[in-house]
């Protein structure tokens, strides 16, 4: 859908299929558990996403399980931190944005302000 233009919501596949497909409308609900993989359409409405999203059957037709096996595995980007920095991350994701944006910035000031500090260090020696 994506690839197409289009947002991967459910609201946006329902009015878009529905508009397309002759058959049985489809609820958003029903677009929905396609979009997280829970269900499967039937034949006749992958004819008719492949039709419109302009993407061979084939596409939809491969398992989950083949396209992970190509996949390279994810790594965390927390791998490398303490425990500390893990807890500060996690208090830092429950705060509201603007609050986020705020800490965002302290930081980034002390960053210049660290980097300066290098830099002067460094023409000095």
């Amino acid at each position: 859908m994506q690839a197409q233009g289009y947002e991967a919501r459910p609201a946006v596949l329902e009015h878009e299929f529905n508009s397309r497909f002759w058959g049985k409308p489809m609820s958003q609900h029903g677009v929905r558990l396609w979009l997280v993989g829970k269900t499967m359409p039937n034949a006749k409405k992958l004819a008719a996403l492949a039709d419109w999203l302009q993407v061979p059957l084939e596409e939809f037709l491969r398992s989950p399980q083949q396209v992970r096996e190509v996949r390279e595995p994810k790594s965390a980007w927390s791998a490398g931190l303490g425990y500390e920095d893990n807890e500060l991350f996690k208090i830092y994701l429950r705060l509201p944005v603007p609050k986020r944006r705020l800490a965002r910035d302290v930081i980034l000031a002390i960053a210049r302000a660290h980097d300066a500090e290098e830099a002067e260090r460094a023409a000095g020696s």
